[in-house]
């Protein structure tokens, strides 16, 4: 079964530093049955471009922002990235929400902005150590959905890749078992049939982001109610991310 390999660099390498692993990363995926995508820092899109252009690597950026342009110092926008050869852009993620407090307002609108500009969206969702305490993780995250994909039409979910990522697993060292991962797919799915219909709900696709390593990929990536895997920390040495991207079950 094909998969969605993601790895978000987060703000990890320069670069220099990145020209070299895409090369090698381009060279070790050919042969791949997966979907591999990497989201590197920003001022690595151009050496992307360059280097992964035509090999089976995709790229994409972390985030945008939610405006096309404008007076906004220091901000990025879908239609810069997406000129750049970016397919893909994660949106959401557990360190946006807590770090950056982004909320779900803003979140909904950058994927509206996103999705006008012909990117593909990695939507993370997940619950805190607290919020799985009070046994809220499963309502907590279907009404993450709800907000998060306000407005966004049936269609336009062919664009859009769910990423459940249970802040409390990352680099906690932590584990989530496979039955903890299924009752929150089905959760997803569940709501994703509320908002939309039974056939997006089979549609969907949904990828995993708890703390993916070398260690417990093989576990995730075998689960057949999942489509992927969102890796994080594992990516940044090529050669342990090039055996999980070619993995195939």
């Amino acid at each position: 079964m094909k998969k969605l390999i993601v790895a978000n660099f987060k703000m990890n390498t320069t670069p220099s530093e990145f020209k070299a692993y895409a090369m090698t990363l381009a060279t070790k995926a050919k042969g791949s049955k997966n979907n591999i995508v990497v989201c590197p820092p920003y001022t690595h899109l151009c050496v992307a471009k360059e280097i992964l252009s035509g090999s089976k690597v995709e790229y994409g950026a972390q985030n945008i922002s939610d405006e096309e342009n404008g007076a906004l110092t220091g901000e990025i926008s879908a239609n810069m990235i997406k000129d750049l050869g970016a397919e893909y852009v994660i949106i959401g993620h557990s360190e946006r929400r807590t770090k950056f407090k982004e909320n779900d307002k803003l979140i909904n609108r950058k994927i509206k902005t996103a999705l006008a500009n012909g990117l593909k969206v990695v939507l993370c969702v997940g619950e805190s150590m607290q919020t799985r305490a009070a046994k809220q993780a499963l309502t907590f995250v279907r009404k993450q959905l709800d907000d998060d994909l306000k407005g966004i039409y049936e269609n336009e979910l062919e664009s859009v890749v769910i990423a459940y990522e249970p802040i409390w697993a990352i680099g906690s060292g932590k584990n989530v078992t496979s039955k903890d991962i299924q009752k929150m797919v089905e959760a997803i799915k569940k709501e994703i049939e509320y908002l939309y219909s039974d056939k997006a709900s089979k549609k969907i696709s949904i990828i995993y982001g708890g703390g993916v390593t070398l260690i417990n990929y093989k576990k995730v990536l075998s689960l057949e109610f999942l489509n992927g895997a969102l890796i994080g920390g594992t990516c940044l040495d090529v050669d342990d991310f090039t055996v999980i991207a070619k993995e195939n079950y």
